[in-house]
């Protein structure tokens, strides 16, 4: 289902809370903005909640069946979210539960062509999250970390598996607040550093509309990351 797919990018952080979701949703609605063929695929199938973001109501909005499952477009982009199925109901799978269901979504979607799929993978590092980066072909990782000394421990774990197994790897800073950097953590594992996206209260209020998101200044710090990574892809 993947073979058409130019570029594969799962965004992970090695910890929740450092608005991953937002910065995978973002990068893919500016790719689209940019005239690229865009899917997003919300792979956090305990916890999904891109299509929050997004706007998207799961029982009204439905996928169709056209060998295998075509993703809806949302806003200029192709997107697939576990939601669809559980209707926003809990979802508490467990162990191998987990990576079946991870496995199920992605044989069953039909993306058909694209130049860039953004994969949101589950928080931190354990196994659904190592899993997915088995499952791609040839995953390009955007690691999402904070300022924060927990953020910038735990994405040191992340960019060292990464590099460890052999994997294109990016970074980028979130809710960054003075000079504090991770251009450092970049360079020991060498990683593309992307850029540092601004704390923004304004976010909160603009989750559900896809207009008023990309109206933001994260949005706008997105944008150039966006870019810097569609000319890194080569696309």
């Amino acid at each position: 289902m993947l073979s058409k797919v130019k570029a594969v990018v799962p965004v992970m952080s090695a910890k929740g809370g450092v608005g991953k979701t937002l910065v995978a949703v973002l990068t893919a609605l500016h790719a689209a903005r940019m005239g690229r063929r865009v899917g997003l695929l919300d792979l956090d199938v305990t916890s999904p909640s891109a299509h929050i973001a997004l706007g998207v109501d799961p029982q009204k909005l439905q996928p169709e069946e056209r060998d295998g499952v075509v993703p809806p477009d949302v806003a200029g982009v192709k997107f697939m979210t576990v939601a669809f199925y559980t209707w926003d109901k809990p979802t508490p799978l467990r162990g191998p539960a987990v990576d079946d269901a991870i496995r199920e979504v992605l044989a069953v979607t039909n993306w058909g062509e694209l130049d860039l799929l953004v994969v949101d993978t589950p928080p931190g590092l354990r196994d659904e999250a190592l899993d997915v980066l088995e499952y791609l072909p040839r995953p390009r990782v955007l690691a999402v970390a904070t300022p924060s000394r927990l953020a910038r421990a735990g994405v040191e774990r992340l960019l060292a598996i990464l590099e460890e197994q052999g994997l294109e790897r990016y970074i980028v800073e979130n809710m960054a607040i003075g000079a504090v950097g991770l251009e450092e953590l970049a360079e020991k594992y060498h990683a593309r550093y992307l850029g540092r996206i601004r704390y923004d209260p304004g976010v909160e209020e603009a989750l559900g509309s896809p207009e008023k998101l990309l109206d933001t200044d994260m949005a706008k710090d997105v944008e150039q990351i966006a870019k810097k990574l569609l000319e890194e892809l080569g696309l």
